[in-house]
């Protein structure tokens, strides 16, 4: 086993670090300065091939082939070659630019053209649309992930759709469902929040110090600026903000991380069910061969991938509420306070994703225990009150509920018992006959139907 890992203080680069590997690449600072790079090689190709005074430069074609492969795919060492830059200049985004202007000067670029790296730019320029773009890299591993996990419960929502189980409200015995119906809910929170997660845009901005194109201007003021570098945004795959100070003022980047919160906060909600599912025997984990569930106790398998689910997603939201909270709000046209920050947002996101892989984890182990929901429903009786007093509702025969309440609140019912009272209510025989017919099992009214098609639209 590699143990290389086991200096690491965080978690997600230690004993989580597999679970968090396909983040890696995209929001660790190896995965930040490679898309810098990228950018503002994009940036150089999009001046010195848009504008006409830059494309009087006559720039070579093997200095536009340099810059594409940086703009495409940097090489493997181009991020440990700009910490090194870093290093000497103490500047993360000037060391990049100072790289970029190295790589294209060793293809030919005359100091003219070398210029025009980083042109107009303040760093912000650069960070943003950086961000921007590794956040929806993120996007599509964090959907890969919550899809997977949709598809099982599904399968879970369809194959146990007609399997009365016994609900709890308040954590008493209440009317019964199915356990596939309470997979189908679980399937229709996540959906839902899955297509808002997904419809948050990603905005870049492209427009200097304090947004106004002050030294675009400065520079070439009978060019369109505003035009230019909403082309060039919008050709980095985002969206264009247009009013922005320094900074863009990530507001989107709030709503992202809300969104995935709110992912979380259901998922967690269904750990907890799941947890109590398991507590109460309705539904049974498979042992794997060779794990330990106790130093002790030799009997256990405990429900440790929804606890380690549940630990995970707080820690996660505990970051992402508060990027959500702290990111759009900056001093004047700028502050740095952001900048931290935004380095931690692939801690939470990885958290996230650690979390969500354990609940598959976990969803691979559970198998429903009919014979222990079926004694459950069949204990309670007092369930079918509810039946028994909608149906006198429905004949208009009064104090239904209140004769009800007096008869099964606070004690055990069985089913002489109810049949004793069905059979001295004043209702037509043929609803007196439904009701002594109807059992705790089969009193979940359109439940099976509903979870038979989950996932299906509306």
């Amino acid at each position: 086993m590699d143990q290389n890992w086991i200096d690491a203080l965080s978690p997600v680069d230690g004993r989580y670090r597999s679970a968090a590997d396909p983040l890696r690449p995209i929001l660790s600072e190896h995965g930040l300065i490679r898309e810098r790079i990228r950018v503002e090689a994009e940036w150089f190709r999009f001046l010195v091939t848009e504008i006409p005074a830059f494309q009087a430069l006559g720039v070579s074609s093997a200095v536009l082939e340099r810059a594409a492969a940086l703009a495409a795919s940097p090489d493997a060492d181009a991020a440990r070659a700009v910490k090194h830059i870093e290093l000497r200049i103490n500047h993360d985004v000037k060391a990049v630019e100072y790289f970029v202007r190295d790589a294209l000067a060793a293809a030919g670029a005359t100091p003219r053209a070398l210029e025009l790296v980083h042109f107009g730019c303040t760093s912000e320029d650069i960070n943003n649309v950086c961000y921007a773009r590794l956040l929806q890299a993120a996007r599509t591993t964090l959907l890969g992930a919550i899809d997977a996990r949709l598809a099982t419960l599904r399968t879970l929502a369809r194959e146990y759709a007609s399997l009365p189980m016994m609900a709890r409200t308040h954590g008493q015995t209440a009317s019964p469902t199915t356990l596939g119906k309470e997979f189908a809910n679980v399937v229709a929170r996540l959906e839902r929040a899955r297509r808002r997660f997904t419809a948050v845009e990603a905005l870049g901005k492209w427009n200097g110090a304090v947004g106004n194109y002050n030294a675009h201007v400065a520079a070439l003021p009978d060019l369109d600026w505003q035009a230019l570098n909403t082309r060039f945004v919008t050709g980095l795959g985002l969206g264009h903000n247009a009013y922005t100070t320094q900074i863009e003022p990530h507001d989107w980047i709030g709503e992202y991380c809300d969104a995935v919160a709110a992912i979380n906060v259901i998922v967690l909600d269904f750990c907890r069910d799941s947890w109590g599912y398991i507590s109460l025997g309705y539904l049974r984990q498979r042992a794997v061969a060779g794990e330990v569930g106790s130093s002790t106790m030799p009997h256990k398998v405990n429900p440790i991938d929804f606890e380690n689910a549940e630990g995970n997603l707080g820690v996660a939201n505990a970051l992402l509420r508060h990027f959500a909270e702290k990111l759009p709000v900056s001093r004047w046209q700028r502050d740095l306070t952001d900048s931290t920050v935004l380095r931690n947002l692939g801690v939470a996101l990885a958290h996230t994703l650690i979390a969500w892989h354990a609940l598959g984890r976990g969803l691979g182990k559970i198998e429903a225990n009919p014979a222990k929901i079926a004694a459950d429903l069949d204990a309670a009786w007092e369930v079918l009150a509810e039946a028994v007093q909608t149906v006198l509702r429905a004949h208009g025969i009064p104090n239904g509920y209140e004769l009800l309440k007096e008869f099964t609140r606070g004690r055990p019912i069985d089913a002489a018992m109810l049949h004793e009272l069905i059979g001295r209510l004043p209702l037509p025989e043929a609803a007196r006959a439904r009701l002594l017919a109807l059992t705790p099992a089969a009193y979940v009214g359109l439940a099976a139907q509903l979870a038979a098609r989950s996932g299906a639209p509306n």
